[in-house]
């Protein structure tokens, strides 16, 4: 079987249109943590997963035959894909689960930390990509972010303590654990963004997501059958609004949107509006979870979002 040729990218100025186009991807990818917390309601994080991606697969499919994309593996291929979706079983486990036990404001404003993750793996593992000052002074603006948010994790535990009788271990405070599980999903997926910019160039990136799903699908519905048999269920017009708005809106559309865009555009150039990302999460989690924006969270998300842009833009 024949290897597909590597798609060549555009490096075009981004015009109003492209730019509008961004900024609305970058704004529904924002409502992830809050749909996340909504759904959680009713749904365990692996099950929920699993039915995400199976929404999201579908959506993936119907481009895929648009497109006439070619399917087809050679044994090459499927070794990369398998690790890719292992990295990717980890990453919205991690995601979900820590979401179900921090807030959705929290959520948004850590997962935004996956670019300098990436950053930091590419020093490492991609020839060429070092880190410059310029992108060591956002990394260390964001991360500054992040530990705001685990500063006023640790206080609360502090004071929690010592209204008690019995004091308690901070680490046994359950919004610090969903905090770790968060920082770790970013991770995570800064990793698995770096392995996917590797198998791209050889695969069309819409066939790359098609597998992703596909393959990752039964591994989170056979992980819920095993560790989530006795988890309760509640399919409420809320929760299954908020399966799909992460299947058919997010794993479906935005991703597309955003294969649509780096085709015709740099990647550090459509980068830069990712730092919206977090400040319409954080938004979106008062309006619709009905979290409470405390001053720690506001500049947390202002610190880690001049990071993201500095980093893109060095």
């Amino acid at each position: 079987m024949s290897r597909e040729p590597a798609r060549e990218y555009g490096n075009g100025r981004i015009g109003v249109g492209a730019a509008a186009l961004a900024l609305l991807a970058s704004f529904l990818w924002g409502g992830t943590q809050p749909f996340i917390k909504l759904g959680l309601d009713g749904l365990p994080p692996l099950m929920m997963a699993a039915a995400r991606f199976g929404v999201g697969w579908l959506i993936m499919a119907g481009a895929v035959r648009w497109r006439r994309v070619p399917l087809a593996l050679n044994p090459g291929e499927l070794r990369g894909l398998a690790g890719l979706t292992c990295l990717f079983f980890v990453q919205i486990y991690l995601l979900n689960k820590g979401t179900a036990h921090t807030s959705a404001i929290r959520s948004s404003i850590l997962i935004a930390t996956h670019p300098f993750w990436i950053a930091g793996l590419c020093h490492f593992l991609v020839p060429g990509d070092r880190l410059s000052l310029r992108k060591a002074v956002g990394m260390a603006l964001a991360f500054s972010g992040v530990l705001l948010i685990f500063a006023d994790s640790i206080g609360s535990a502090g004071d929690l303590a010592r209204s008690s009788s019995t004091m308690l271990s901070v680490w046994q405070q359950e919004h610090i654990v969903g905090d770790a599980l968060i920082l770790g999903s970013a991770a995570f997926l800064g990793a698995r963004i770096v392995v996917m910019k590797r198998l791209v160039r050889g695969l069309d990136p819409l066939k790359l997501l098609f597998w992703q799903f596909l393959l990752a699908v039964p591994l989170f519905a056979a992980a819920s059958a095993i560790v989530e048999s006795d988890a309760p269920i509640q399919l409420t017009p809320q929760v299954v609004g908020a399966v799909l708005y992460q299947g058919v809106v997010v794993a479906g559309f935005c991703f597309i949107v955003w294969i649509h865009l780096l085709q015709r555009y740099s990647a550090s150039r459509l980068g830069a509006f990712s730092f919206t990302t977090p400040v319409l999460g954080v938004t979106l989690s008062v309006l619709l979870v009905g979290d409470t924006l405390a001053i720690e969270h506001l500049a947390s998300v202002v610190l880690v979002a001049a990071g993201i842009l500095i980093v893109e833009r060095a």
